[in-house]
Protein backbone atom coordinates (compact mmCIF):
# COMPACT_ATOMS: atom_id res chain seq x y z
CA UNK A 1 0.00 0.00 0.00
CA UNK A 2 1.45 3.96 -0.97
CA UNK A 3 2.34 5.68 2.03
CA UNK A 4 3.12 9.35 1.75
CA UNK A 5 5.70 11.18 3.98
CA UNK A 6 6.78 14.91 4.21
CA UNK A 7 10.48 15.72 3.48
CA UNK A 8 12.01 19.14 4.49
CA UNK A 9 15.11 20.25 2.55
CA UNK A 10 15.71 22.69 5.78
CA UNK A 11 17.95 26.37 5.36
CA UNK A 12 21.28 24.67 6.22
CA UNK A 13 20.51 22.44 3.61
CA UNK A 14 19.92 25.19 1.07
CA UNK A 15 22.58 27.41 2.32
CA UNK A 16 25.30 24.90 1.73
CA UNK A 17 23.14 23.83 -2.04
CA UNK A 18 22.88 20.86 -1.26
CA UNK A 19 19.44 19.94 -2.67
CA UNK A 20 20.57 18.46 -5.65
CA UNK A 21 22.76 15.88 -3.37
CA UNK A 22 19.71 14.83 -1.41
CA UNK A 23 16.87 15.00 -4.18
CA UNK A 24 19.54 12.81 -6.12
CA UNK A 25 19.72 10.51 -2.66
CA UNK A 26 15.98 10.77 -2.01
CA UNK A 27 15.44 9.33 -5.58
CA UNK A 28 17.50 5.98 -4.28
CA UNK A 29 14.07 5.20 -2.27
CA UNK A 30 11.96 4.86 -6.04
CA UNK A 31 9.64 6.81 -4.74
CA UNK A 32 7.34 9.42 -6.36
CA UNK A 33 7.36 13.45 -5.64
CA UNK A 34 3.58 14.17 -5.52
CA UNK A 35 4.11 18.39 -4.23
CA UNK A 36 7.08 20.17 -3.91
CA UNK A 37 7.57 23.99 -2.86
CA UNK A 38 9.81 26.61 -1.76
CA UNK A 39 8.05 28.01 1.77
CA UNK A 40 9.13 31.29 3.70
CA UNK A 41 8.59 29.55 7.20
CA UNK A 42 6.15 31.98 9.39
CA UNK A 43 7.30 31.56 13.23
CA UNK A 44 3.24 29.88 13.25
CA UNK A 45 4.28 27.18 11.20
CA UNK A 46 7.35 26.96 12.80
CA UNK A 47 5.93 26.06 16.44
CA UNK A 48 2.71 24.41 14.64
CA UNK A 49 5.79 21.91 13.14
CA UNK A 50 7.64 21.46 16.32
CA UNK A 51 4.82 21.89 19.15
CA UNK A 52 5.39 18.21 19.95
CA UNK A 53 8.81 19.68 21.23
CA UNK A 54 7.37 22.56 22.99
CA UNK A 55 8.58 22.15 26.55
CA UNK A 56 12.63 21.47 25.38
CA UNK A 57 14.81 24.06 26.29
CA UNK A 58 15.83 23.89 22.70
CA UNK A 59 12.37 24.96 21.13
CA UNK A 60 12.84 28.74 20.70
CA UNK A 61 16.45 27.90 18.39
CA UNK A 62 15.04 24.87 17.14
CA UNK A 63 12.00 27.39 15.42
CA UNK A 64 15.15 30.06 14.85
CA UNK A 65 16.67 27.33 12.77
CA UNK A 66 13.70 26.02 11.13
CA UNK A 67 12.64 29.72 10.35
CA UNK A 68 16.42 30.45 8.99
CA UNK A 69 17.73 32.66 11.45
CA UNK A 70 20.99 30.83 12.18
CA UNK A 71 21.82 31.04 8.10
CA UNK A 72 21.31 33.18 5.42
CA UNK A 73 18.21 31.47 3.86
CA UNK A 74 14.78 31.97 5.21
CA UNK A 75 13.01 29.17 3.70
CA UNK A 76 12.81 25.52 3.38
CA UNK A 77 11.42 23.25 0.25
CA UNK A 78 9.02 21.07 1.12
CA UNK A 79 8.11 18.05 -0.53
CA UNK A 80 5.71 15.30 -0.26
CA UNK A 81 6.80 11.72 -1.11
CA UNK A 82 4.74 8.75 -2.53
CA UNK A 83 5.16 4.71 -2.73
CA UNK A 84 5.47 1.55 -1.05
CA UNK A 85 6.97 1.95 2.73
CA UNK A 86 7.66 5.78 1.97
CA UNK A 87 8.10 6.35 5.40
CA UNK A 88 10.23 3.68 6.12
CA UNK A 89 12.65 4.29 3.63
CA UNK A 90 13.10 8.06 3.93
CA UNK A 91 13.48 7.39 7.55
CA UNK A 92 16.27 5.31 6.59
CA UNK A 93 18.35 7.41 4.05
CA UNK A 94 18.08 10.00 6.69
CA UNK A 95 19.40 8.36 9.65
CA UNK A 96 19.38 9.71 12.98
CA UNK A 97 17.91 13.29 14.08
CA UNK A 98 21.47 13.47 15.72
CA UNK A 99 24.05 14.04 13.19
CA UNK A 100 26.74 12.35 15.23
CA UNK A 101 24.89 9.52 15.39
CA UNK A 102 23.95 8.75 12.25
CA UNK A 103 25.45 6.36 10.03
CA UNK A 104 28.25 8.30 7.80
CA UNK A 105 26.55 7.50 4.86
CA UNK A 106 23.17 8.76 5.81
CA UNK A 107 21.99 11.99 4.64
CA UNK A 108 22.11 13.16 8.34
CA UNK A 109 25.51 11.70 8.64
CA UNK A 110 26.68 12.79 5.80
CA UNK A 111 25.65 16.77 5.86
CA UNK A 112 24.05 17.31 9.41
CA UNK A 113 26.46 19.06 12.23
CA UNK A 114 25.68 20.09 15.49
CA UNK A 115 25.92 23.65 16.67
CA UNK A 116 27.79 25.13 19.73
CA UNK A 117 24.71 25.90 21.34
CA UNK A 118 23.40 22.21 20.62
CA UNK A 119 20.83 22.77 18.02
CA UNK A 120 20.95 19.77 15.61
CA UNK A 121 21.68 21.03 11.94
CA UNK A 122 20.14 17.88 10.55
CA UNK A 123 19.61 19.32 6.77
CA UNK A 124 16.26 17.35 6.81
CA UNK A 125 12.83 16.81 8.06
CA UNK A 126 11.18 13.34 7.82
CA UNK A 127 7.50 12.75 9.25
CA UNK A 128 8.20 9.84 11.87
CA UNK A 129 4.69 7.68 11.18
CA UNK A 130 1.64 7.85 9.73
CA UNK A 131 -0.16 9.83 11.88
CA UNK A 132 2.75 12.67 11.97
CA UNK A 133 2.83 12.48 8.35
CA UNK A 134 -0.32 12.95 7.56
CA UNK A 135 -0.46 16.07 10.44
CA UNK A 136 2.63 17.66 8.89
CA UNK A 137 1.20 17.06 5.37
CA UNK A 138 -1.75 18.80 6.14
CA UNK A 139 0.21 21.66 7.77
CA UNK A 140 2.34 22.53 4.97
CA UNK A 141 0.30 21.86 1.90
CA UNK A 142 -3.15 22.43 0.69
CA UNK A 143 -5.29 19.61 -1.15
CA UNK A 144 -4.82 21.27 -4.48
CA UNK A 145 -0.73 21.42 -4.24
CA UNK A 146 -0.60 18.39 -4.03
CA UNK A 147 -1.01 15.97 -7.27
CA UNK A 148 -3.19 12.82 -6.16
CA UNK A 149 -6.05 12.82 -3.58
CA UNK A 150 -3.82 11.61 -0.78
CA UNK A 151 -6.44 12.37 1.89
CA UNK A 152 -10.35 12.88 1.69
CA UNK A 153 -11.37 16.34 1.16
CA UNK A 154 -14.24 18.06 0.59
CA UNK A 155 -15.30 21.69 -1.56
CA UNK A 156 -16.54 24.81 -0.09
CA UNK A 157 -17.16 28.18 -0.80
CA UNK A 158 -15.73 30.47 1.40
CA UNK A 159 -16.95 34.42 1.17
CA UNK A 160 -15.02 37.09 1.58
CA UNK A 161 -11.78 35.68 1.12
CA UNK A 162 -8.77 38.15 0.05
CA UNK A 163 -6.66 36.56 -2.35
CA UNK A 164 -3.04 37.44 -3.99
CA UNK A 165 -3.41 37.65 -7.74
CA UNK A 166 -1.22 38.40 -10.45
CA UNK A 167 -1.17 41.85 -11.82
Amino acid sequence: MNKKTLILIKPDGLVKSLTGNILTRLSETKLEIIAAKIVNVSEELAREHYKHLQDKPFFNELISYLQGGLHDRQKVMAMVYWGDIAIQKVRELAGATNPEEAEPTSIRGAYGRITSKGVYENVVHASSDEKEAEREIKLWFKPNEIIYDVYPTETKTLDQVSKRVWV
